[in-house]
């Protein structure tokens, strides 16, 4: 993957520092001021996945998910990215599918079993939530992951159960 440049470095950061702001808006203006060979960089993509989450702008941000996955399949956060912004809008089954898909490429991925856990709950597969949590614990920092889980409503189904996982 090429590096980009300090110019267009410098604008990817701005935007970073403003999402950190929570002002998305000024976090697209610096995007724009990337040089456009670089603006498909998965850096700037990321980011920009970002910005259209902020926004609420689901299909937008659909499609950025599917460039990132495009761009590096190998990397699980495109895979994530696309789940979540079919959930957003309600199209949970769908999300869950495409997980489901791809998830034992990425043994080592929390994100992807804590969604499906948040998926299969928020579709009323309460047992297969419980299960996809569990794992979810097993690869990443268990405690991290169950405070996550404790503040998250799309858990809110398990949150008595959680101490117990």
């Amino acid at each position: 993957m090429k590096q980009l440049e300090l110019y267009d470095l410098r604008h990817l950061e701005a935007a970073d520092g403003w999402l950190g702001l929570g002002n998305h808006i000024e976090a697209d203006e610096e995007l724009e001021q990337i040089t456009p060979e670089n603006r498909a960089h998965p850096a700037v993509l990321e980011i920009r996945w970002q910005i259209y989450a902020k926004a609420k702008k689901w299909n937008a941000a659909l499609d950025i998910a599917s460039a990132l996955i495009q761009s590096v399949p190998e990397h699980p956060l495109g895979w994530v990215h696309r789940a979540y912004s079919l959930h957003e809008p309600k199209q949970t089954e769908e999300a869950r599918e495409n997980l489901l898909r791809v998830v034992d490429k990425f043994p080592e991925d929390p994100i992807m079993r804590y969604n499906l856990a948040c998926y299969e709950c928020q579709l009323g597969r309460l047992e297969q939530a419980k299960s996809w949590l569990e794992k979810a614990f097993g690869v990443g920092d268990p405690k991290k992951v169950k405070l996550m889980a404790l503040e998250d409503p799309d858990l809110e189904p398990l949150w008595r159960e959680i101490g117990k996982i």
